[in-house]
């Protein structure tokens, strides 16, 4: 059947890929000019011009996505949004599940690379080369930058793809060691379905469906020092373990 199934997947990337192509053309000379009023404000309006391009394409490709919030969920107050990261689906998704809030995410500085959508990338994310110590350090200062402008950040925890089939793989002290310093509260977040839309094993793999982001309870971080950094991680992580067991999340092996 998977044999059946594949000139059909494919069909359905290269159409994908083809409507990615034409929005990036049709957006790209708006991200232009709005880049023109700087990091910050243009920042936030081409973040604004992303979260539109998903809307419209996610539905295109019969990918419909809901916010789902285990508590109410104040879009006034500032962040740490962590998530599960577990597909190259991950991306929009984030753009889908972080509505009518300024952030930025912690994202790959390779990608900044890639012609066109390099640009547009670079101005919603905050760009990390794991290369060396110090240019890692450069990127933790320009989140807490980022932070200081009372603009939320997202980051990833686990740091690269889970392919564990556990709910998590280890997370990073990353995120929590900034959610300290800042004194900002985290806001964990699940991605359940990305993983059925995308396999991060082949991008043929991509397929239609729902895409379901689950607001857990934030997590307050006042009064917490330093040394609290791996209390914290574990706490946080612990809170995500339990309710992607509880969702009953695709990838984990029973």
């Amino acid at each position: 059947m998977r044999y059946l199934l594949f000139p059909l997947r494919l069909l359905y990337t290269i159409y994908t890929a083809a409507l990615f192509l034409a929005f990036l053309l049709i957006f790209f000379p708006v991200t232009v000019i709005a880049a023109f009023f700087g990091k910050i404000k243009g920042g936030n309006f081409i973040l604004k011009i992303c979260r539109l391009w998903t809307d419209i394409q996610l539905p295109l490709c019969a990918i419909f996505h809901r916010n789902l919030y285990e508590v109410p969920h104040d879009r006034n107050k500032q962040y740490i949004f962590v998530v599960n990261h577990i597909s190259y689906m991950d991306i929009p998704i984030m753009l889908q599940a972080v509505r009518k809030q300024n952030f930025r995410i912690l994202g790959k500085y390779e990608i900044s690379k890639v012609p066109l959508f390099g640009f547009l990338y670079k101005y919603v994310v905050v760009l990390v080369d794991r290369s060396s110590a110090s240019k890692r350090a450069t990127s933790v200062k320009q989140l807490r930058s980022v932070i200081n402008k009372g603009i939320s950040v997202l980051l990833c925890p686990e740091g690269t793809f889970n392919e564990t089939h556990q709910p998590l793989k280890e997370f990073y002290d990353g995120a929590f060691k900034l959610a300290i310093e800042t004194q900002t509260p985290i806001k964990p977040i699940l991605f359940l379905d990305t993983y059925d839309i995308l396999n991060y094993n082949s991008m043929f793999s991509l397929t239609p469906g729902r895409s379901r982001a689950i607001y857990l309870d934030e997590v307050p971080v006042e009064g917490l020092a330093i040394t609290d950094t791996k209390i914290l991680r574990d706490k946080v992580y612990k809170i995500m373990e339990e309710r992607l067991v509880y969702y009953k999340a695709s990838w984990i092996d029973n």
